[in-house]
């Protein structure tokens, strides 16, 4: 078993295929993290609570065995506010006499195989019959009634975690929950970096390390969105740490709006580890019998560095998080026209496009913004999801005919969560708004929001999208949100509650996606927001891919998809080819060929050169496409190590294939250095493909490859292939 309860020690130790996580019931019932780390066999670990019993200043609370016991400095494993735990609080809930004091005790348990579903949020799930199991731990706030549940799901197959929290109010009054944490993590030290992924729109995702220090440091968003400033993931990683060496725990919310993540390194120095929804600006009231259920985030741990936390995270995700018939499924290689014409066509146009992408080897052609209302520029219609026939004489109907006689595949853009006040519904609801009473409704884009945690509201988009995806055949939905949330408040919800507006703004967005993928489970859709600014494992749930940047140049992009792939796959994520100046069409192939790949470009203004290397590339895209979506990723050089040059590479299952990239950010002078690869099978041979020459795995991995004959100009790169022999 995976998770046992040792009843003698009362003992909670569960084991993951790569880790183990330890935790223990004192006397007084409280709940103690003893250990979460590389697999061991036993658990005498009596003294890693023992971290300083009594402190000045720390309040104690009287024990059953006469000593005092001090909530400020052991390591508990739900850190409640105001009862003698003065570090960040992991729960936090006002009761009906209006204090937050809140001290929640060990009830009961259970074990269950499998993995529950959390009610209208996404979350990870058992793939397959033993490849995950749960622990259940109940306690309880006599003085407020408040059940907390904790869920901790171990999987078989990775050293990998999942935690989430449900409170339930078991008294006869309501109270308010101020703050829940989907976990909280005490480490019994603070010798630890702190890796994040800040940045902003067309830069998302660059990479951040910085040591811990004493006090409170992290990373959170109030954009109403997991946002491009900031990414729902950190990881920690031992001091020295790098790709190949070290502990790295790394942390990932499934959330895709307002959340938090902080680290307090406390006077013990020990390290308080917390990630959830972002207490700011947040509330929720919780009737009797009412029951609220927090986001799941998700723990990996790795004794070899950053490289296979991340591999865990990939692993993980593809096979766990992603869902549907696109889970698996060899995805059509598509030209989107929105950097070819922006909103400038009409059904001639998109034919051409078509045409030239049919003549090309593309499978699918995507419409994006501007087909509906009278939407030829971004200040007018979001909301009006009705066909613009002046573009598109004879209706979508007759543009998607023409499509499919071609033979491709036919996509189409959204953005349901958005309205412009130049639109019939707005005019006809402009309650449907996201606003608050005589406040300016402020502009991002010249578009406000919907207002999603309305009924009404997701009803009348579901209706408006239904009548177009139910009655054309659709392959392909890209599902964009190009602004983030301000004036916070919904005109149905009272003032005792509109705290509780982003919590639920983001509920009705998962329901509206739930019942499209539901309605139409054919459907392959694509997440955006203006890029990456909802890149999240939330998103990934309903997506299975997600455009990573609208940044498309081929030497920014590198920085981004790095930064990305510290814990996201390259199958969820969207690059294109496109006309940026910077690179060439190989260059371009080269980076974009990291995820999903595609083309936004239009094609009357390529060469007839670019025209005959685009077909080289789409033949790529088909021979090495498994690899690359489903093998384990290598970054062999990170452009966060070397300002001039970066180099990754993906292995396949079996290690019969490895496919190795190396670009050339900036001019250095030629030298005769070596590439050392990795995950090679070292007793096996490998042939290059390009050259034909054979160099032992041994060889490879040991020795390196010399890059002299390798181009060293600004924008260069080069993609090599491995077969074994």
């Amino acid at each position: 078993m995976s998770i046992v309860y040792l009843e003698d020690k009362k003992i909670f130790k569960l084991d993951t295929a790569g880790s183990t996580y330890v935790i223990a019931v004192d006397d007084d019932n409280f709940l103690l993290h003893l250990y979460y780390g590389a697999p061991i066999p036993d658990v005498n670990l009596t003294d890693f609570a023992n971290r300083c019993r009594y402190a000045s200043f720390s309040a104690t609370i009287p024990s059953r065995d006469g000593t005092d016991f001090s909530p400020d400095t052991w390591p508990m494993e739900i850190g409640c506010n105001g009862c003698a735990d003065m570090r960040i609080a992991s729960l936090q809930i006002r009761n009906a006499d209006g204090n937050a004091a809140t001290d929640v005790r060990y009830v009961s348990h259970r074990i269950i195989p499998g993995k529950p579903a959390l009610p209208g949020l996404p979350a990870l799930y058992s793939e397959c019959e033993g490849d995950c199991e749960t622990l259940e731990i109940k306690t309880l706030d006599k003085t407020t009634g408040a059940e907390v549940t904790l869920l901790y799901t171990v999987f078989t197959r990775e050293a990998a975690m999942t935690r989430s929290v449900i409170i339930r109010n078991t008294s006869e009054k309501p109270f308010e929950i101020e703050r829940v944490m989907s976990f909280c993590l005490d480490m019994n030290n603070a010798d630890y970096d702190l890796i994040s992924l800040y940045g902003r729109h067309n830069q998302e995702r660059l990479f951040e390390r910085r040591a811990l220090a004493h006090g409170v440091q992290g990373i959170s968003s109030r954009r109403g969105s997991s946002s491009h400033s900031q990414n729902p993931f950190i990881a920690l990683i031992q001091k020295g740490g790098n790709e190949d060496w070290g502990d790295a725990y790394g942390f990932n919310l499934v959330y895709s709006s307002n959340f938090t993540a902080q680290c307090e390194v406390d006077f013990n120095r020990s390290t308080r580890v917390i990630m959830g929804i972002n207490p700011d600006d947040f509330g929720w009231t919780l009737a009797p019998g009412e029951s609220f259920y927090s986001p799941e985030a998700v723990l990996v741990y790795s004794n070899a560095g950053l490289g296979e936390m991340s591999r865990t995270f990939h692993r993980l995700y593809n096979h766990n998080l992603v869902r549907g018939e696109w889970k698996h499924k060899k995805r059509p290689l598509l030209v989107n026209n929105w950097e070819g014409t922006g909103m400038t066509f009409d059904d001639e146009k998109l034919v051409q496009i078509a045409a030239w992408a049919k003549e090309t080897g593309l499978e699918m052609f995507v419409m994006d913004d501007g087909w509906f209302g009278r939407r030829d520029d971004d200040t007018s219609s979001l909301g009006d999801w009705y066909v613009n026939e002046t573009k598109l004489r004879g209706g979508i109907s007759s543009l998607i005919a023409r499509v499919k006689a071609l033979g491709l595949k036919f996509g189409i853009w959204y953005e349901p969560e958005m309205i412009s006040p130049d639109s019939d519904v707005y005019r006809a609801h402009p309650d449907w708004c996201v606003h608050v009473p005589n406040r300016d409704r402020s502009l991002g884009r010249h578009q406000c929001v919907m207002d999603m945690t309305r009924a009404d509201v997701r009803d009348y988009l579901f209706e408006q999208m239904s009548s177009v995806l139910a009655n054309n055949e659709i392959d392909y939905l890209k599902w964009d949100f190009n602004r983030n949330i301000t004036e916070a408040g919904s005109a149905l919800l009272p003032p005792e509650r509109q705290k509780e507006f982003y919590h639920r703004f983001i509920l009705g967005t998962y329901e509206l996606m739930d019942r499209i993928t539901t309605a139409f489970p054919h459907l392959l859709m694509e997440n955006c927001s203006g890029g990456g600014g909802r890149y999240d494992p939330g998103m990934m749930y309903f997506s299975p891919q997600i455009w990573c940047s609208d940044n498309t140049d081929a030497l920014s992009r590198v920085d981004i998809q790095f930064g990305s792939s510290l814990c996201y796959p390259a199958s969820v994520q969207g690059a294109h080819v496109s006309a940026s100046a910077r690179s060439g069409y190989e260059t371009k192939r080269n980076v974009a060929m990291w995820g999903t790949f595609g083309y936004e470009l239009d094609p009357a203004k390529i060469s007839e050169e670019a025209r005959e290397e685009i077909k080289t590339q789409i033949a790529d895209f088909h021979r090495y496409y498994d690899t690359i979506h489903y093998g384990d990723l290598y970054r062999l050089i990170s452009p966060w190590d070397d300002p001039y040059k970066c180099a990754w590479e993906f292995v396949n299952e079996d290690r019969s294939q490895a496919i190795v990239t190396y670009l050339s950010k900036f001019y250095t002078e030629r030298q005769n250095w070596f590439l050392r690869l990795k995950g090679l099978d070292a007793g096996a041979e490998y042939r290059l493909t390009k050259t034909g020459e054979v160099y032992s795995g041994a060889l490879l991995m040991r020795a390196g490859i010399s890059m002299y004959r390798y181009p060293v100009a600004d924008g260069d790169s080069a993609m090599l292939c491995f077969e074994k022999i």
